[in-house]
């Protein structure tokens, strides 16, 4: 039902704020990054902007103001405050974010309560998308700013274990063709997984699972980062310059040993788990330095209809051998996963109307398409046609390697 499925998903994002402080909220630790009160802010922004202003009798704004503030990119909807600047907004309080929340909340389940029709329910799953993205963001955006701390706080103090040694990887070999990409019309999608079309797929292999810290840690100590015929040209200009030298997290100690920071704190560097938080230049290198490529986005889409829906957790586990294991594991639930594509509009694609037409079209371009799912994302928000997409050097999203050849 519509209804509970509103609850739970507005609910699940006060969870994840809810191991915070007030101070941990407001931090933004770069423009990239929004702070978590942003976040419980703009979530509810979409919905008293996009439907309840739209359909609700007598609408009046919560805060006149909060148009502005938490106006996200949408030109079609007016002004917006700077994305750099996010962290400046020390007014309104926390308290006052949460009770635009509850006053939302409120006034969204009244109009649910009536018939509605089917456009408003496909207007509200949008946003409940919508949110489930951010929620993912939430995590990403604090544990980037949670980093920049020096005593290395954890979000969960839990703690984690060593993994078990990961299977060996093997290439699984596809036979490819003309074949369906595109979301195949069961299910929520958003418009950039649209039109569902042919495309042909030469003969490919895709590695059995994700690329480790182990192997990546060989990659640095083999002189990875030392060799320019492996990079391409803006990110060995990075890597000149020291902005690449390692995973985002990772930090060497005096006596030499790699720790990475992780939402559970600073941990010994687990060679088993996967190697995250790359960016498409390391992913690249990596990739050429194995004697491997990474694989086009078509042929990652056609390669995990056979894959299993993976439930994630806090930082991304190792692919454990299990018997009769014989398939691809990590498609889900650990990291996302670099392509070679470059983020494009699929022949015959077309924005819906209005602003909400801005919410994938406009950015097809100067990005690079990464499949999958990672640990941060929401149950259930996965599928094999979705389509996530990230600037070349972004890092501090959960973003892996898997190989193709």
């Amino acid at each position: 039902m519509l209804r509970d499925h509103f609850l739970a998903v507005r609910q699940r994002s006060l969870q994840l704020a809810s191991p915070l402080s007030p101070e941990d909220c407001c931090a933004q630790s770069m423009p990239d990054a929004s702070p978590i009160k942003w976040h419980l802010a703009h979530t509810t922004w979409f919905f008293e902007t996009f439907i309840l202003e739209a359909r609700e009798a007598g609408f009046r704004p919560f805060h006149e103001a909060f148009r502005v503030l938490f106006n996200s990119y949408y030109n079609g909807v007016g002004a917006k405050h700077p994305r750099a600047q996010r962290g400046l907004l020390t007014r309104p309080a926390l308290d006052e974010v949460r009770a635009y929340r509850e006053d939302v909340d409120a006034r969204m389940l009244r109009l649910l309560e009536g018939e509605g029709d089917a456009a408003l329910s496909e207007l509200v799953l949008l946003g409940l998308q919508h949110e489930q993205q951010h929620q993912e963001l939430m995590l990403t955006d604090v544990k980037h700013m949670l980093a920049q701390n020096p005593v290395a706080p954890a979000y969960d103090g839990a703690g984690m274990a060593p993994d078990a040694p990961p299977r060996p990887l093997a290439f699984l070999d596809f036979d490819g063709g003309l074949v369906e990409i595109g979301h195949d019309g069961r299910g929520f999608c958003f418009d950039n997984e649209l039109p569902r079309h042919r495309s042909y797929v030469a003969p490919f292999a895709l590695a059995s699972r994700l690329v480790t810290n182990g192997e990546y840690l060989a990659f640095i100590e083999a002189g990875g980062y030392r060799d320019a015929a492996l990079w391409l040209a803006e990110g060995w200009d990075k890597v000149q310059s020291g902005e690449l030298a390692a995973p985002l997290y990772w930090r060497r100690q005096d006596d030499g040993a790699w720790h990475e920071f992780t939402l559970h704190g600073e941990l010994p560097l687990d060679p088993a788990r996967p190697v995250t938080h790359v960016s498409l230049y390391e992913a690249d290198a990596y990739a050429r330095w194995a004697g491997a490529r990474l694989p086009t986005e078509a042929e990652w889409e056609f390669a995990a209809r056979l894959a299993g829906l993976e439930t994630g957790r806090l930082h991304p586990g190792a692919a454990v051998a299990t018997p009769g294991d014989a398939g691809l594991a990590q498609m889900f639930g650990a990291c996302w996963q670099w392509t070679s594509s470059s983020y494009a509009p699929y022949p015959g694609y077309a924005p819906a109307p209005g602003a909400i037409g801005e919410y994938n079209g406009k950015f097809m371009v100067n990005q690079y398409v990464l499949r999958g799912s990672s640990c941060a994302t929401p149950a259930g928000h996965a599928r094999a046609s979705y389509r996530n997409f990230f600037p070349s050097g972004a890092r501090w999203q959960f973003t892996g390697i898997r190989l193709a050849r």
